[in-house]
């Protein structure tokens, strides 16, 4: 304990006047980050929708029932005989 309180006696109270500046230093850094993160500036070029001269993409026809096949009922199968086409065919 005798080593701290001579270096603290011998720098005068410098440490903590350092400490606080460094500090100050570093809030002012994130406080500059913050606002330029907020100042940017608007795009350059902005379309209005009310001027005719704005480019449209070309308007396509798609139909939403494009996908649909209609499904019909169908005869049931024996279950058997529809097991037998589709399990796997035994080797030679």
């Amino acid at each position: 304990m005798p080593v701290l309180c001579t270096r603290a006696a011998a720098t005068g109270g410098k440490d903590k006047r350092h400490r606080e500046a460094r500090f100050g230093l570093i809030a002012a850094a994130i406080a500059a980050l913050i606002v330029s993160g907020c100042a940017a500036a608007p795009p350059a070029a902005v379309l209005a929708p009310a001027d005719p001269g704005t480019p449209v993409p070309v308007a396509r026809y798609s139909s939403v029932t494009a996908p649909y096949t209609r499904q019909r009922p169908a005869e049931p199968l024996p279950w058997r005989e529809r097991n037998e086409r589709v399990a796997p065919q035994a080797g030679p």
